[in-house]
Order: structure tokens, then sequence, then C-alpha cells
């Protein structure tokens, strides 16, 4: 039996502002004792998530799939893959985390299929099957080359030969995740239909998967791009996507078509929502596009605060580009997923809880929802795997200059002392760094000083001050490595500061502004008269509790 999802009507746009917590389902849990997480496992450790105080989980898939890329390939949209367990498990799920208090989002990988899926197997049989145009097959050139110069993410051609057709097929990713072809009516009604699925089962939105591929344009090749510059994931100098300016093969504009349909399925079923994962050269340009007017997607998010660079003038000048380019539309902000490398190793926090934190408050203090991915509220660190430990294709393919995505993907620790730290009682799909034991939940769980309690003490301050989930947000100059910023309502404002210098720092609060008369709500810095004194990588945030125009830094 479905799932219910619990009445939206009183406030159906609760994702607005939400925090949403990412689940890797492989690694969050093992409650069968097969070294792989699954379905009961979340069930048994949904009191952790509801306890730090978000609002929502993200499922990754779960869906029935020959694992070629861990379940971004899916061979039935509607089937549970054993592994996890079933449609009853999932159930369960759903309503377990209703009672939590917790919304229930899910993966939807729209742009592709398994080569797997039946409808696959059928189109690739000949050139006038029922499902012959259902995925995105050219001729080749005369001379037996593909049709264009598209690169796959995953490296080397987007295009796979395939000997039923003579033809290639498109494959953005890997060989065995073929391309739909959304150019195809009948190929977007069966989609909406497979969304649907999980409509009536209850679920209460989407992270929608790659959701600028879905569409092509004209089969024309891509220009070299003059410069490699870090962004989405399989743009590095030692992938040759990176070598292109992404212009025929995605981001195309009969996409949003294809979003608008989205939304109004949406719209059948109030309270649901929809975040959008956007690689691009120009991701705040898509997310605006796609985010804009209500009628496509609720929200989205890129990658580009999940890069190595974390200066707080790129930093800044990312989030202001965005706000300054958003309009009505809504972004959603991460650190970090299940993509990327872990944040406490990439932003050079390993082992510095006061940095952590830092980074936790930036993201949280943004104008828009969050996505925080599991282990961030324990500071988990990359883990270093050696070749032979690795299972990612991409990390295989491209070793070692770029050694994958397992090191983000370990399974959580759980018990410190524990065999496999608590995860599971057989052998973990992945190893468990020994340097991820002392940051196990049960043992920050008794200290008040920990990771694990400032994210819980972030997160319930941010659910109860309206600045931060709904307000207008203005941001300040750079002073001398200090984010400034301040977020608006019609009853209150906060000032909020935040020192990435490895100094003390130390800010004039004008008294005009009404904050030194205010009773600060200050994380790790002290307000002395018009002063605000920051440690090295403090925080500081400040109630004034009327409407009182903001008036600049002395």
């Amino acid at each position: 039996m479905p799932a219910s999802r619990p009445s939206s009507s009183s406030n159906p746009d609760w994702w607005r502002g939400a925090v949403i917590y990412q689940i890797y389902p492989r690694s969050f849990m093992d409650a069968n004792g097969d070294g792989i997480g699954d379905l009961q496992g979340i069930i048994d450790k949904l009191d952790h998530v509801a306890s730090l105080g978000v609002d929502a989980i993200w499922l990754s898939p779960f869906f029935t799939s020959p694992m070629k890329d861990f379940g971004y390939d899916i061979s039935d949209y509607r089937g549970v893959d054993p592994m996890f367990g079933s449609l009853e498990d999932f159930d369960r799920l759903v309503e377990a985390a209703h009672e939590c208090g917790l919304k229930v989002t899910i993966d939807q990988v729209l742009s592709h299929s398994s080569d797997q899926h039946p409808w696959f197997t059928e189109s690739r049989q000949n050139r006038d099957n029922p499902r012959a145009d259902w995925y995105v097959w050219a001729d080749p050139n005369a001379d037996g080359t593909p049709p264009t110069n598209w690169q796959s993410v995953f490296g080397g051609s987007a295009w796979q030969w395939d000997t039923r057709r003579c033809q290639y097929y498109l494959h953005n990713f890997l060989a065995a995740q073929p391309d739909l072809n959304f150019r195809n009516p009948e190929v977007v009604d069966a989609m909406l239909e497979e969304v649907r699925f999980w409509l009536e089962r209850g679920v209460d939105g989407f992270r929608l998967d790659a959701i600028n591929f879905c569409t092509h344009g004209a089969l024309q090749d891509n220009p070299p791009r003059e410069a490699i510059t870090a962004g989405f994931i399989g743009v590095r100098p030692d992938n040759p996507y990176g070598f292109q300016r992404h212009l025929h093969d995605k981001s195309q504009p009969e996409n949003l078509e294809v979003l608008r349909r989205l939304r109004a399925l949406l719209d059948e079923y109030p309270g649901t929502t929809s975040v959008g994962e956007v690689g691009d050269d120009d991701a705040t340009g898509i997310m605006a596009e796609y985010t804009q007017g209500g009628d496509k997607l609720h929200m989205c998010y890129s990658f580009n605060l999940l890069t190595e660079n974390h200066d707080p003038a790129h930093l800044l000048s990312i989030v202001t580009e965005m706000e300054a380019r958003i309009g009505d539309g809504w972004p959603c902000w991460a650190l970090g997923n299940h993509d990327i490398t872990r944040l406490a190793s990439r932003w050079n926090a390993d082992h510095a809880p006061a940095r952590q934190r830092l980074f936790l408050a930036f993201l949280l203090t943004q104008r828009g929802s969050v996505c925080l991915y599991q282990g961030e509220e324990l500071g988990l660190t990359e883990a270093e795997l050696s070749f032979e430990q690795l299972v990612d294709p991409a990390g295989i393919t491209f070793w070692p200059a770029y050694k994958g995505r397992d090191g983000c993907r370990t399974p959580m620790p759980w018990q410190a002392d524990a065999e496999n730290a608590g995860f599971t009682n057989g052998q973990p799909w992945l190893p468990i760094p020994a340097e991820h034991r002392p940051l196990a939940v049960d043992r920050q769980a008794s200290r008040e000083d920990s990771l694990l309690a400032a994210t819980r003490a972030l997160l319930q301050f941010r659910r109860h001050q309206p600045a931060l989930r709904h307000g207008q947000i203005h941001y300040l100059p750079l002073q001398h490595e200090v984010i400034c910023l301040e977020r608006t309502t019609a009853s209150g404002r906060l000032l909020i500061a935040l020192n990435f210098a490895a100094s003390p720092r130390s800010l004039s609060v004008p008294s005009s502004a009404g904050y030194c008369e205010a009773t600060p709500d200050v994380i790790n810095g002290c307000l002395r008269r018009s002063t605000l004194e920051l440690p090295a990588h403090g925080i500081g945030i400040i109630r004034c509790p009327d409407d009182s125009p903001w008036v600049p830094w002395q």
C-alpha cells in the first residue's frame, strides 16, 4: 500500500529555504548484513536525520539497475533493486519519514536509462520498431566516424556504435547509459508517467539528475574551449570532455518545454517540489532560466561551489552573481555531494572544526534552499583508496590524475568502536577509513563541542529565523577576508559576519543601524559596543528586531 503524503495545503512552499539531507543508500546503513546499505537501514537511522533539524531527505537512486554507474543507470524506473529492498520497504520508509516530520525527495534520472532497459533493448533491434526513435540515433559520417565530436563526461566519444542498426547512439555518460530522445513526444509522455508512479506512492519531490542534458541540439561539432577551468564534474584537464564548449549537446532551448510539462504534473500534487542538477559553463544562467516564472523547476543547484576554490572573494562572487541573475527563481546551495571530493578535504579543513563550522555557516545563511550531504555533519574527510579498492568507473578510467568518486562514498561511521563502525555486520562494499572512526556519530553525540553539535545548533537557528529561510539578502564588500551579509524580513534583520582569515578580525558596526542595541546571537564572536570581534574562522550573527534600513559599514 503506497504511503500517504501529509497535507501541504497550509504550506505548499515548504521547500523555500528548506534544508534537504542527501542520503546515498549504499553507504548510509546496512540492515541485512550484505555490506551494502538498504532502505531498512535508512528507516533505522531516520532518528539521526530528524535530530539534525533538516526538513527533508533526498534519496540517491535505489531503482532496479545493473549498477554500471551505481544506480544512475536505471533498467526499471518503477522497481526497487533487490539489494536495497522492495517497494513495500520504500512505502514504509516514506511513512516513517513523514512520521518524523521529514519530506521525502528521490532521484529521478530523466535524460538517460540503462542499456538494459526494455525500451533500449527494443529500440536497438532495428530502425522501424515502435521504439526506434526513443533514443538518440545517428548515421555515421561517410568515413565511418561518429556524427559529431561530442565527448562523454566519463571520457571518450559520446557516440557508441551499434551493429544491429549500423548507427551510433548518444551517451553523455557511460556507453551503458544511452540518452533518451526527448524530442519524441512519446518519450516525454512515458517519462512523466514514471514520475507520476512515485508521486502516487507519496513522495514529496524529485532531485533531477543532469536535467540540462535531456535535449540535444543540431548534430554539429562543439567548438574548442580556450581555457579549462574546473567546474562541472567532467571539466578537468585530464578529461577530453573539458576541451570543448558544449554548445550543441546539452542545455538546449527545447528543454524548457519538457520542464513545463514536468511542472504541470507536479502541480497536480500540491506541496511537491523539484530540484534540478545543472552542469554547464553558464550554470548560473541555466539555473535562473529553469526556475524563473513559476512554470518550470522549483529550484536548481550547480557545481559552482563544488570546486576546490574556497577563497572568500571567489565565494562572494558566486553568490552575488546568482543573486543578480536569479530574479524570481530559486537557488539550492550545496558544498558537497556523492560526486565530489569531501568538503573537509577539498577546502583544506581536515581536523579543523572551526573552519568546518565556518563553511557550514556560509552555506546555511545564503538565500535559497540547501542540500547537506550525509557525513558533512560529522566533518568526514575524503577517503584515500588504492587503485585496487576503486569501483567507480570514472576513477578507474582516469587514475591517477582523477581518483573518482569512491572517496566521498565510503560508509557512514555510526559507532567508533564497533565492527565496521556500526555500518554493517558484513564486508562493506567500500572500506571504512580508520580516520573516520573518531568522527562517528556516537562519539560526537556525546560532545557539546563537536561538529555534529554545531551542525544541529546552526540548523535549529536557521529553522527559527524567518530571515534566513525566506528573507532578502544584501552582500557587503569583502573586508579583510570577512564575508558580511544581511538577511531581512519585514519584522527583523540579521547581520552575519564570516571570518575566513586565519587571524582575528575587528569590524565596525554602526550604531545607527540598530545592531548595537540588539541582543547579539554570536556563535563565537563578541559584540563590544560598535565593534564586532571575530576570532580566526569565527562566525558573528547579530539580530535586530526592527525594519530600519541598512546603513553601510563605516
